[in-house]
């Protein structure tokens, strides 16, 4: 058997046997897209974007510097060995979101106001709560689509059609770079494993996986050894939802839905990927994907690329 028929047998296999986890994680991505874009009105009604101008294109510059800064502050204590900062920055910084998330569902049904933001903060606590002392599988994936799909609504009416473009290109290059030449994303993973935090997908292989007893991903990565779980930041979700949102905000539901399957064929594309075993930056492929399918939606079905 040549090496490329026994390369197609292993991936096949490997398919196979994730089969189950990767239709599960597909699921959480059309989930969290759907009711980011379900959401738009009572967000927009709420008024809870992030740029007063949608359309400025510096808002994606600002962004990115944002989360460049942001890493390298974040690696930095990681290599400080200050787990506890790293721990306190990323629970006030999801709790902080979740209110933000939460406050719109409050002002649809008439609760605006202080009011409005107590009731949110309330819910934001209980839940960052429960993920600080029971961080296990399923309530990080069930607090991580609500809140993919909360940041990826907030997003979508902060960027217009232009500003979305760009971020979605620029932090797919990122994470083609962060990943494949300085590999300070593997890095930031790990830590957030090691952590515990909230802020990734977490698909079990099996029946008896407890992320609890999830041990440190680059250490599995360096033996080869198989791992128990599929994983993907929360990112992979907000960011090609990002436009996904946006598409659908400026030119209505079907581009928005053509946006997303662009980006879950781009999903497809990336499992095939990051079943070999090492790690995968998955903007390029999830974004870029997005990007296709919102010009194929605009452009031949609407007519209007809504620039």
């Amino acid at each position: 058997m040549s090496d490329t028929e026994q390369t197609e047998l292993s991936l096949s296999q490997a398919w196979q046997e994730n089969r189950l986890a990767i239709l599960a994680l597909a699921l959480c991505f059309v989930v969290s897209h759907m009711l980011a874009m379900y959401l738009v009105p009572a967000y927009e009604e709420a008024e809870v974007q992030a740029f007063e101008n949608p359309d400025d294109p510096l808002n994606s510059v600002v962004y990115i510097g944002i989360i460049l800064v942001f890493t390298a502050f974040v690696l930095w204590i990681a290599k400080q060995g200050l787990e506890w900062i790293l721990q306190l920055i990323f629970l006030s910084a999801i709790g902080v979101t979740f209110i933000y998330v939460f406050y719109p569902f409050f002002h649809t049904v008439g609760i605006t106001g202080v009011a409005g933001y107590i009731g949110a903060t309330g819910l934001a606590i209980e839940l960052t709560f429960l993920l600080m002392t029971y961080p296990e599988w399923y309530v990080i994936d069930i607090a991580g689509v609500l809140l993919a799909a909360g940041v990826a609504a907030i997003f979508g009416i902060s960027f217009g059609l232009l500003p979305a473009l760009l971020l979605l290109v620029g932090l797919a290059i990122y994470d083609a770079w962060a990943v494949y030449q300085t590999g300070h994303m593997v890095d930031l993973a790990d830590s957030v494993m090691n952590l515990k935090l909230p802020i990734l997908l977490v698909i079990p292989k099996s029946k008896g996986y407890s992320f609890l007893d999830q041990g440190s991903l680059a250490d599995q990565i360096e033996k080869g050894e198989k791992r128990e779980a599929l994983f993907m930041g929360l990112g992979d979700l907000v960011i090609p939802g990002a436009l996904v949102v946006s598409s659908k905000v400026a030119l209505g539901w079907t581009v928005g839905i053509f946006s997303m399957v662009g980006s879950l064929i781009g999903f497809w594309i990336l499992m095939t990927y990051v079943l070999s075993g090492r790690p995968q930056a998955g903007l390029p492929l999830l974004n870029g994907g997005a990007i296709l399918g919102y010009l194929i939606g605009a452009y031949f079905v609407v007519g209007d690329l809504g620039l």
